[in-house]
């Protein structure tokens, strides 16, 4: 079994440099093969680009891929005949359909679609079943192909994918997972397994996991001011406050109320990024962004249309009456100097 310091969970508050990090460390070890992994399309380009700034190029000793591609070709595709008894058998990724209920689980219509592509949430299910029918196979081939894989935004890692998660764990390789529960907007499955993990219950799921994994707590954000750190913290109280690096002062800091009548002149004034919930809410003709579009950005400054939800929250500030306080976090959080939100 590994040492506890073999795999680390570093659980970061939003600008914390969590995907810094992972960068960082893997180009600073030439010499082991590397995969770093995330769930988001976004988020893998963010990685990409970011490394590329840094030495021109992806490093031969680096390899990139999403989640599922990586479960898809590296585990799932070499020891496919170990659960379906033949090779070559699947194809893809079905992302939006769902598998039979009442197929047998190991039979080809419990994991597969007509056209043999995995469903989107049978695909960490796959990857475990696989390396129990193979006796093991799919963990000894990743040990000889990688010696580090970083999870970047794994609280977007649910249900089955946890599971794998797990044998990775109780491999020899060495795992590095970051992420910030309070950001969990998007999920690779909507299954019940593993249910109770979810969002900012993840850490639980962390630190049952002592002796095979080391949890390191970050909570010092160097993105944002210290009146944003702490209506963010606000936000989930079960969780360490968040602090600021640095208070940087620029004359319009914080978080603000503006009316709709004030919205024209205020952008005109202090060009902020306008974020929105989603495309449907009219952001009276701005430009805008959706906040789950924007998580991994920073801004200087963001305007809000916040939904009613968020509208009750600041007026009342009880959580109860905020359905989905990761997004207000999300958003309120890519800001550096202040946040204004249209109410």
């Amino acid at each position: 079994m590994p040492s506890p310091c073999n795999n680390r969970a570093i659980i970061a508050a939003a600008g914390a440099r969590k995907t810094e990090t992972i960068i960082e460390q893997a180009l600073s070890e030439p010499s082991k093969l590397t995969l770093i992994t995330t769930y988001t399309t976004e988020n893998l380009r963010q990685i990409q680009r970011r490394i590329q700034a840094r030495v021109g190029v992806v490093p031969s000793h680096i390899r990139i891929a999403g989640w599922f591609s990586f479960l898809l070709s590296e585990t799932i595709r070499p020891y496919q005949h170990s659960v379906f008894g033949e090779v070559g058998l699947v194809r893809g990724l079905n992302f939006d359909g769902e598998r039979n209920r009442f197929a047998r689980k190991g039979s080809r219509r419990y994991f597969l679609d007509g056209n043999n592509d995995v469903y989107r949430g049978g695909m960490a299910d796959l990857s475990c079943y696989t390396n129990n029918a193979s006796g093991g196979d799919v963990i000894d081939r990743l040990e000889a192909v990688f010696d580090c894989i970083y999870v970047d935004e794994v609280q977007d890692l649910v249900g089955y994918d946890l599971d794998f998660l797990d044998l990775l764990f109780g491999s020899k390789i060495a795992v590095v997972v970051v992420g910030d529960p309070r950001q969990y907007t998007l999920a690779t499955n909507q299954g019940s397994r593993n249910k109770k993990y979810r969002g900012a219950d993840f850490v639980n799921w962390i630190d049952e996991r002592v002796g095979r994994c080391e949890r390191e707590d970050r909570n010092t954000s160097a993105r944002c001011g210290q009146e944003i750190c702490d209506f963010a913290s606000a936000l989930f109280p079960g969780l360490p406050a968040i602090s600021a690096e640095s208070d940087v002062t620029t004359g319009h800091d914080g978080i603000h109320l503006i009316e709709p009548h004030q919205v024209h002149e205020y952008v005109e004034t202090y060009a902020p990024v306008v974020l929105r919930d989603s495309k449907r809410k009219d952001t009276l003709g701005h430009p805008a962004i959706n906040i789950g579009v924007s998580k991994g950005s920073t801004y200087d400054r963001v305007l809000i249309f916040p939904t009613t939800p968020m509208k009750q929250y600041l007026a009342s500030r009880e959580l109860p009456k905020l359905r989905a306080p990761e997004r207000l976090y999300v958003a309120v959080t890519r800001a550096r100097y202040s946040v204004a939100f249209v109410v």
